[in-house]
């Protein structure tokens, strides 16, 4: 991957969303591989299904937020400022997203019923291809912008469009019930497998009745898989608003999604409470699809204003301090609902 984008050609342009990089070789390597031993890590942790306890889950969530501040706190000492606030609010924007992803995990362990012994595990391998997928977004991502100035365009109605669908959910007013048997990707799955009825702990694939038979654990894992795609749409062109560096855009999603697995065992509670982020999400993305469009016309005229990283961390904080306060109020005494607060999962998965 670091080849692909170290490959593409830099285009010159006097903002802070050029496509520089403060990485070489050697940083991307080792930084690949600190994200690799980490997954491992995480894998070899669940690799006994258990119950995750509350003090198992803050003691991993407060390691995965003080590791990505420590890396911030060096990339500041190490390149200054600008790129120390570009990561910082690139890491801020995708774990705001990285949230919304557990609204829709929270969804397909509820539909599938996966044991709670096993819900680690699905969401380890979502992370896991969640990362593999960021991955090629942002080498693909790093090779059009690099060769098209247009591409500045293209992310940023890609974002608004997002944007406008996310508070068109919000608006409605509905939940968002997860129709297993209309998802697209059981769909495929169950047509070419046969599955078991139940569950067979962490196996993924059974011999039974003299055939090889898949269990629902495989199903949901691939169900988890299809829903990273959609995300994946939504976070990519979202940090390339934020900085033009790959390497920062790929640093920041990956300790946005590895601390992903604890982080939902913390909030599962609280999650629900977040009946606004909806709203926040939607006003972060279009603030960032506005962000880029005035890149880009700033490329064709110089008189079209930009908006600095400074002001884009600001928005964003107040942004979610907004729409955090009025969640907790509106939900004050009472409980949330998860599935108004949730998105996107996959096209035909919904039903109303």
């Amino acid at each position: 991957m670091a080849a692909a984008i170290t490959a593409a050609p830099i285009i010159a342009a006097p903002t802070d969303t050029d496509l520089t990089s403060i990485a070489d070789p050697a940083l991307w390597g080792f930084t690949i591989a600190g994200v690799l031993a980490l997954l491992v890590l995480d894998f070899l942790v669940t690799r006994k299904p258990h119950e995750v306890s509350m003090r198992e889950a803050i003691g991993w969530s407060t390691f995965y937020i003080a590791l990505p501040l420590a890396f911030g706190a060096w990339v500041w000492s190490r390149w200054g400022s600008q790129t120390g606030v570009e990561y910082l609010t690139g890491y801020l924007v995708e774990k705001s997203l990285s949230v919304d992803n557990l609204f829709v995990f929270m969804l397909l362990l509820s539909a599938f019923a996966v044991p709670a012994a096993l819900q680690q595990r699905v969401l380890l391998f979502g992370i896991a291809g969640a990362l593999v997928l960021r991955g090629i977004f942002i080498a693909l991502g790093a090779a059009v912008l690099a060769s098209f100035s247009w591409a500045f365009l293209l992310f940023g109605a890609i974002l608004l469009a997002t944007a406008v669908k996310i508070l068109r959910d919000q608006r409605s007013g509905s939940g968002h019930e997860i129709d297993v048997a209309q998802m697209r990707s059981v769909r495929l799955v169950r047509r070419f497998f046969p599955v078991t009825e139940g569950y067979r702990g962490p196996r993924m694939t059974v011999r039974e009745g003299g055939q090889r038979m898949l269990t629902p654990l495989a199903v949901v894992v691939a169900a988890v898989f299809a829903t990273d795609v959609v995300f994946a749409v939504d976070s990519v062109p979202a940090v390339y608003g934020i900085t033009g560096d790959p390497y920062l855009v790929f640093a920041t999603n990956a300790f946005a999604l590895l601390g992903l697995r604890a982080l939902y065992f913390v909030l599962q509670g609280a999650l629900s409470k977040l009946v606004h982020l909806g709203y926040g999400l939607a006003a972060i993305l279009g603030f960032i699809g506005v962000k880029l469009v005035l890149h880009w016309a700033h490329g064709e005229w110089d008189g079209v204003p930009t908006i600095p990283t400074l002001w884009s961390l600001v928005v964003i904080v107040a942004i979610l301090g907004i729409v955090t306060a009025t969640s907790l109020r509106a939900t004050r005494g009472r409980a949330g609902d998860a599935e108004a607060s949730a998105h996107v999962a996959e096209p035909g998965a919904h039903r109303h």
